[in-house]
């Protein structure tokens, strides 16, 4: 199984399959192609390791065949039942690489796709009550056994579950960090060059930067002098 980044994106084996599920989206948008070819070379990436698949040798090793979905729950006039990268991004002109992803619609009744819409609407709405806890995700799996959301996976799986989901918190708590880090090392470049031409005071810098205070541009303001 392979969940991805901050979203609620799985891929697995099924038989000779791989199946990517991909989060269920509100707002329309193409670029979710882009997003399942990123998770189809990831995935066969990690399956040919395991496999200790010897890609350079003459014999064709083999490949599972990839099933890729989107759950929709959004309003849209236009439903198709694919979309498609060549027809989205290159006019329909046949191109290298083709990527083909099935849209689901809500589902049918009680069926698998339907719970898992559910469980998705109830793990959002206990992320906005609890914040990325351990709190949201034991009420998340709590509150669907009672409605009987996917109840039978839940219950045998809990432990496995708990642990991906606070994993994906740990994974997106680690990559805010590393955006505001690297923002601020960029107001940092910006903010020497300008303290460079020697035009600007440290509190007119700061004033160009939410990423640094007066302080900050000062303490860059001083480093400089100190290797003239």
């Amino acid at each position: 199984m392979l969940t991805n980044g901050i979203y609620n994106d799985l891929g697995f084996r099924v038989g000779d399959k791989i199946l990517f599920l991909v989060e269920q989206q509100p707002g329309w948008t193409m670029n979710i192609i882009i997003r399942a070819l990123m998770y189809l070379a990831q995935v066969y990436h990690n399956y040919f390791e395991g496999q200790d698949a010897d890609l350079y040798g003459s014999k064709k090793v083999y490949v599972p065949e990839p099933e890729i979905y989107i759950i929709y729950t959004g309003e849209r006039v236009s439903r198709p039942e694919m979309i498609s990268f060549s027809k989205e991004f290159f006019k329909g002109k046949e191109c290298s690489i083709e990527v083909k992803v099935k849209v689901i619609y809500d589902g049918k009744g009680n069926d698998i796709i339907s719970q898992y819409v559910a469980f998705t609407k109830v793990y959002n709405e206990q992320v906005k009550r609890y914040g990325r806890s351990l709190e949201a995700v034991t009420e998340t799996i709590r509150i669907c056994k009672d409605r009987n959301l996917l109840r039978e996976f839940l219950e045998s799986r809990e432990k496995e579950v708990v642990s991906i989901m606070m994993t994906l918190f740990d994974e997106e708590r680690i990559m805010r960090t590393h955006i505001v880090s690297e923002k601020k090392e960029t107001a940092r470049k910006a903010a020497e060059n300008m303290l460079k031409t020697g035009k600007m005071s440290a509190e007119e810098i700061a004033g160009y930067f939410t990423e640094l205070s007066v302080e900050d541009v000062r303490e860059i303001e001083k480093g400089l002098l100190q290797t003239i």
